[in-house]
């Protein structure tokens, strides 16, 4: 579930190996080039977190970071991140 706090949406998922992980970031790399909105991630192993926040909109959360949100909740799913 991604949490709000200081003014980002914070979320971290786990896949089965590094292998996936990368996987998983690489489609949401294409996914952010779609919509023209891009997360900051950290990733070790197999780790993956976010923070999403809209940098033009003064570093808030907005619509962009809860669309961008949702679409990675759903390849997330594909690739078995929990």
């Amino acid at each position: 579930m991604w949490t709000e706090q200081d003014n980002a949406l914070s979320r971290t998922f786990r896949f089965q190996d590094f292998k996936m992980a990368f996987s998983f970031m690489s489609d949401v790399a294409e996914e952010a080039e779609y919509q023209g909105h891009h997360p900051w991630w950290s990733n070790e192993y197999n780790v993956v977190s976010f923070r999403l926040r809209t940098h033009d909109a003064g570093n808030t959360v907005t619509d962009k970071d809860r669309t961008l949100a949702a679409a990675i909740d759903q390849l997330a799913a594909e690739y078995g991140g929990a």
